[in-house]
């Protein structure tokens, strides 16, 4: 059979058959999306964060096959937007994940045998009230709330906004990283800030 000449529910209805021939042909069909959008992201990327192209296509292809596994043609969008959301969101979550408070010591550590720590001497580190654990423990439990809090009011599109500019990126990257308008992401803004302030 010629699988290439199929469309995705008819590849979907032979995938929940359990046919390897059309679920590789799925995910080669949907590779490139993948590899595009991750190279988008890590170009976009304004620090090394501990991830490179192959982490964020593996978050693509695991998004991936979650919209496999989820998806159901009963949906009111095609196959293709269900997948490529899943893939952009699963990336994405990679991404901004690796900003938040609980990778901030990780992101931000220093090896013992830095010239830095040489120079100033590694009392200085550990007599430093920012380095103490039980502060970064009460600024974590702090700030998860705070972010608890915000994730709860805000859509899921703003939720992806909010996750960017936060971590620095500029209004024409979340533009350009989300696939809209920039006058659209000005507008989330505006609407998140009114629901932050409502907040705090």
């Amino acid at each position: 059979m010629n699988y290439k000449n199929l469309n995705d529910f008819e590849l979907l209805e032979y995938v929940n058959a359990n046919d390897e021939n059309a679920t590789n042909l799925l995910y080669e069909k949907y590779k490139p999306l993948i590899e595009k959008q991750a190279r988008k992201l890590l170009v976009y990327s304004k620090y090394n964060n501990g991830y490179d192209l192959n982490d964020l296509i593996q978050e693509g292809l695991l998004g991936l096959s979650n919209a496999i596994k989820t998806y159901t043609d009963n949906k009111e969008t095609s196959f293709f937007t269900y997948a490529k959301t899943c893939i952009e969101r699963r990336q994405l979550s990679l991404v901004t994940g690796s900003f938040r408070m609980k990778n901030r010591m990780l992101n931000q550590s220093l090896p013992l045998d830095s010239d830095e720590i040489d120079e100033k001497g590694i009392t200085d580190y550990i007599g430093d009230n920012e380095s103490n654990p039980e502060n970064i423990l009460t600024d974590i439990e702090s700030s998860k709330e705070l972010e608890r809090r915000i994730s709860n009011v805000l859509t899921d599109f703003e939720r992806q906004v909010f996750e960017l500019k936060i971590n620095g990126f500029t209004y024409t990257e979340i533009a350009d990283i989300l696939d809209k308008d920039p006058k659209q992401i000005d507008n989330a803004i505006q609407r998140i800030k009114c629901k932050i302030k409502e907040i705090i």
